[in-house]
């Protein structure tokens, strides 16, 4: 999903009445995950600290590294 996508959805589900309308939350939180987990990887890649991208995202480094406990997505290479 490109971000036009993305953000189409998330404005057509904050739109709507129906904010749970055709699983659009689910699409949408699987995306932010997929994203998120990219992100990661490439910030592992570029030698980022978990302590540096745990900051980044807003959370701690025992939360990242939960999330990314045997994810290869993650970029984990220790």
């Amino acid at each position: 999903m490109d971000v036009e996508e993305l953000t189409g959805l998330v404005v057509a589900t904050a739109d709507s009445k129906d904010p749970l309308v055709e699983g659009a939350v689910a699409q949408i939180r699987a995306e932010m995950e997929r994203t998120e987990a990219v992100l990661v990887r490439r910030a592992r890649n570029n030698d980022a600290t978990w302590v540096e991208i745990a900051a980044a995202l807003g959370m701690s480094k025992q939360t990242v590294h939960r999330k990314c406990r045997g994810r290869r997505v993650c970029g984990d290479r220790s």
